[in-house]
């Protein structure tokens, strides 16, 4: 009998798949294109700081945080999205707000640097310069400057108005942490992973002064009270505060006395440590930083984020624990009072006292580390923090928003700097995703909803609009499906129980002790009735769908439950199970690294399909009931028949485990996912591999594809939740392989290369080569000889009798440039070059093509426009090639008629600007008179004034001390 039905059901095969062949016969085989649709479950990246934005005129409202490759603005008031900052391809490492509060400079992954325009959410800028991970980035109080650190161990300086690079500092032996500006000096300070601190002065590109103080990594460093204190973090838990003094060359007794005056070796109690020591130093050097204290922390473990607000009053600093501890500097007014009263103290206690007068010893009157620095309460929050950003607004109100590991953001706030009063939690964006990585996703049967599930809830999700429509707590799940309906939920449990989830009520109505171990798989049978399921105690068990009555609530309404109908036990644990849509087979994938076959009315053994060397993780079977395919961590798919078990072909598929496996419905094409973070389409017949989706930052775990097999989503240990649709353009593989071979080629080369130009050695240029750059030379070789041929064209018309035709139409290129003549051609080109690729550019030239464009640029000097832009090439070229240049006597010439033209042009902009300068100010004064009101005041001049006034009374203060 059994053999009877093994050759019907193998007859019955064989004839469909022969029909499926005569149908494709003849015919061209066409895929479609799938293409990223949108992200979902991710609310901060773990890997990236937070920063507070401003929008729409608010400040401490709106957070922008990292969301992998993107960067979300989140309204904290309404705990909604207000901005999406789209990426391409890298993850997000580092943010920066800009003062004018009008942009974002966001640092990736691969070393570039992108400026985004927060009104429109454009992409204005792009910095390439770094070779690794951006690590910090910092602007300069006016924000015409951004600096950036990396891992690569080098210091950028770029010019955000001339989108250009303008210095690489180079002198760290590792990693970046972080670097900040001082505000009273051109000064660039810095701390890495080597233990140093280095103060750069960027007039001279170069470092003047290295502090050595610290044991260990410098993790962080702040500026605080207008650049007066340096403090820096490590990995104990002490913060080390650096008392900054420039040096005044006139009054050098001035500062040793201040040097006396300071030092105090006394410890002090209540989490402040006063030990002043000097860093030696040279006598040269005109910065003096001298050890003030320390603040003792209360967490345990490295310093991870330490920053500060911008006005530098309120620093806050975090571990690798659940805290945040803030830091009030006061002003020195308010220091001085705390000085009195503690003098008052003092003199009280003493006076009260049997002790002689002689014998008591007079309070010091200096100020010390614990009358400038007041701790504020420490933030307790719901998980390990990340990233910490800190804003101070009217009223001293303190804000502080926190990322946490967990996949959430949280904002605290504080009014005034009281000791008795505590932070509190005035917002919390949790809701819209997972706190953990996502195990497992599944469609309804309608594909008007998705189901994901990790370590600790399921949540259900609307696929339109892609926001979380449910979140019922459950535990650790493993594998997740609908329930014919679409109005409940099957979940698998790592503890072998089977959850039934209620999606109306948002309520779990059935735990059932389905299997004793993990519950592995799930597989809903193809007559809707019933499921199975796979589970590590090497049993798998078929369950029915039945309505009970309401025990729990005593309601007559009827509730859905599963019955335990029949069970199948096998050798080995079960990793994957899954029914055949004909309903007569059931494949079972084991630890053994086999596959069984059984049938599904008798159980009875069918067919094994061994020939993995790694257990199979995840298989599934075609929608004919012909073919099915299996993924196993040896990183191969195999696709067998289900006739006789043959194994049709083997596929090398993924770079690490394969996690899911799954048929597009009503195809013989399938989608992978493996532990290399990629999605991947193929096609069982011809065995080709359509196309490549880089989908995840680390591991993808699971993907699941829609009943009309027009989305795909997949899951993985980057939080991210990728949603694909499938479009109507046709893919021809060819294409499809040779982009993924230009995606080879644009990785190899974002390693980074030196530009070398022969006979200079190692520029040190802050920009690097770039597939942007190695275009915009190919486009400007092109149009040198484009240019060459069309004027020897026009030379050749020219010696013609005048009786001849019309002159040579342009090249179509130059057509396509909506340009006439070879002048206008390359002008057009030059401009088309983004501006932080043209350096690189006018490197990758042949010195040739060099001195053709040296030729080709007097002309266009000529002409007035864009001379700011042809000054620029000139510039650069002549300093790069400043040898074989002047070496040349073709080129004489050209250089001194350069010099010329070049001049006059400078002269007659800076004339330009000069009377449009002088006009604002006749402008400005007029307005000034109607008005009655000084529209512009000069801060820098009001700052000055305020510093003498107080070196004054220093000085007055140090010379009444030393005569006592």
């Amino acid at each position: 009998m059994d053999l009877h039905r093994k050759a019907k059901v193998s007859g019955v095969r064989m004839h469909t798949h022969e029909a499926a062949q005569n149908t494709l016969m003849g015919l061209t085989k066409q895929y479609l294109s799938y293409v990223p649709a949108g992200n979902f479950n991710i609310i901060a990246s773990t890997g990236c700081n937070v920063v507070f934005l401003s929008l729409e005129g608010q400040d401490g409202r709106f957070v922008g945080a990292a969301a992998c490759e993107d960067v979300v603005v989140w309204d904290l008031r309404l705990g909604e999205k207000a901005l999406v900052l789209p990426g391409d391809k890298h993850q997000v490492t580092c943010l920066a707000a800009c003062p004018d509060k009008q942009h974002l400079a966001v640092g990736y992954r691969d070393g570039s640097v992108k400026v985004f325009n927060l009104k429109t959410g454009e992409n204005t800028t792009v910095f390439s310069g770094h070779r690794a991970d951006i690590t910090c980035l910092v602007y300069d109080t006016e924000g015409h400057r951004l600096v950036s650190g990396s891992k690569d161990t080098d210091i950028i300086l770029w010019d955000v108005v001339a989108e250009t690079g303008l210095h690489r500092l180079i002198g760290h032996k590792d990693s970046v942490t972080q670097i900040t500006f001082m505000n009273q000096q051109n000064v660039l300070v810095s701390s890495s992973k080597d233990t140093l601190v280095k103060f750069w002065d960027l007039d001279t590109a170069h470092c003047f002064k290295t502090l050595v103080g610290h044991r260990s990594e410098v993790w962080g460093l702040c500026l605080m009270k207008e650049d007066k204190y340096l403090v820096t973090g490590c990995s104990d838990s002490e913060l080390r505060v650096w008392d900054l003094q420039f040096k005044d060359t006139t009054n050098d007794n001035i500062e040793n006395i201040d040097k006396l005056v300071t030092v105090d070796t006394e410890t002090e109690k209540e989490g402040f440590l006063a030990e002043d020591q000097e860093e030696a130093t040279d006598d040269t050097c005109p910065l003096r930083c001298i050890k003030y204290g320390s603040l003792l922390r209360s967490g345990r473990g490295r310093v991870v984020t330490l920053t500060s607000d911008p006005t530098a009053q309120v620093m806050a600093c975090h571990g690798t624990e659940n805290t945040v501890e803030v830091f009030h500097f006061l002003s020195d007014d308010a220091a001085r009072i705390k000085v009195k009263k503690r003098i008052r103290k003092a003199r009280k206690k003493t006076s009260g006292s049997e002790t002689q007068p002689s014998e008591v010893p007079e309070p010091e009157a200096k100020l010390q580390l614990k009358d400038e620095v007041q701790r504020i309460s420490v933030i307790k929050a719901g998980g390990k923090v990340k990233s910490v950003t800190v804003v101070m607004g009217k009223g001293y109100e303190i804000r502080v928003a926190v990322t946490l590991n967990s996949n959430e953001v949280e904002l605290f706030t504080i009014e005034g700097f009281n000791k008795d009063s505590e932070f509190h939690c005035l917002r919390r964006i949790t809701s819209q995703g997972h706190h953990s990585a996502v195990r497992a996703v599944a469609f309804s049967s309608d594909y008007l909803a998705m189901v994901s599930a990790s370590l600790e809830a399921v949540k259900v999700w609307n696929r339109p609009s892609l926001a979380c429509l449910r979140t019922v707590e459950t535990g650790y799940v493993l594998s997740v499906c609908f329930v014919p309906g679409d109005r409940h939920i099957l979940a698998g449990m790592k503890d072998g129980r089977m959850l039934i989830i209620d999606i109306a009520a948002g309520d779990i109505l059935e735990e059932i002790p389905a299997h004793t171990k993990e519950l592995w798989s799930l597989a809903i049978i193809p007559d809707l009735r019933g499921c199975v399921t796979g589970g590590g105690d090497a049993t798998v068990k078929f369950w029915q769908f039945e309505l009970i009555e309401d025990q729990a609530n005593n309601s007559k309404a009827k509730v859905l439950s599963a019955l335990h109908t029949r069970t199948l036990k096998l050798e080995e644990s079960v990793l994957a199970v899954k029914v055949s849509p004909n309903n007569s087979l059931i494949a079972v994938a084991l630890l053994d690294s086999t596959v069984k076959i059984f049938f599904v009315d008798t159980l009875k053994f069918f067919i094994s399909l061994y020939g993995h060397k790694l257990p199979v993780l995840c298989l599934d079977i075609s929608y004919d009931s012909t073919l099915i395919v299996t993924g196993s961590a040896d990183r191969n798919v195999k696709i067998w028949g289900m006739d006789f078990g043959d194994c049709h072909r083997s596929l090398f598929a993924h770079d690490d485990s394969i996690t899911a496996i799954q048929f597009v419905p009503k195809t013989h094409h399938f989608f992978t996912c493996g532990k290399d973070g990629r999605v991947k389409q193929w096609d069982a017949d011809s065995f080709d591999k359509i196309l490549t989706l880089q989908a995840h930052h680390g591991e993808a775990w699971s993907l699941a594809v829609s009943p009309n097999g027009q989305y795909v989503v997949s899951s993985g240990s980057d939080n991210v939740l990728r949603f694909f649709e499938r479009t109507q353009e046709p893919l021809v593989l060819e294409d499809e392989q040779e982009e993924e071979r230009e995606r080879e080629d644009e990785a190899a080369l974002a390693t980074g290369e030196d530009s070398v130009v022969p006979g200079q050695g190692n520029l040190n240029l802050p920009s690097k080569k770039t597939v942007g750059s190695e275009r915009a030379a190919e486009q400007l070789l092109e149009c040198l000889e484009v240019c060459q041929e069309y004027r020897e064209q026009l030379l050749e018309h020219s010696q013609m009798s005048k009786s001849s035709k019309k002159p040579p139409p342009p090249p179509a290129i130059m057509t396509a440039y909506k340009v006439s003549t070879p002048d206008d051609f390359l002008l057009e080109t030059l401009a088309r070059i983004r501006t932080s690729d043209l350096e690189e550019t006018l490197l990758i030239l042949p010195f040739t093509s060099v001195c053709d464009l040296l030729t080709s640029l007097p002309p266009l000097l000529s002409r007035g426009h864009q001379t700011e832009l042809l000054c620029k090439v000139v510039v650069f070229l002549l300093k790069i090639y400043h040898g074989p240049i002047v070496g040349n006597q073709t080129l004489l010439p050209v250089i001194v008629k350069l010099k010329k033209l070049m001049f006059s042009t400078v002269n007659d902009v800076r004339d330009m600007v000069g009377y449009n300068l002088q006009g604002l100010r006749y402008l400005q004064r007029d307005l000034e008179a109607r008005e009655g009101v000084q529209l512009f005041r000069d801060a820098t001049l009001q700052r000055k004034d305020r510093e003498k006034k107080r070196k004054k009374r220093d000085r007055n203060l140090k010379r009444a001390i030393m005569t006592l």
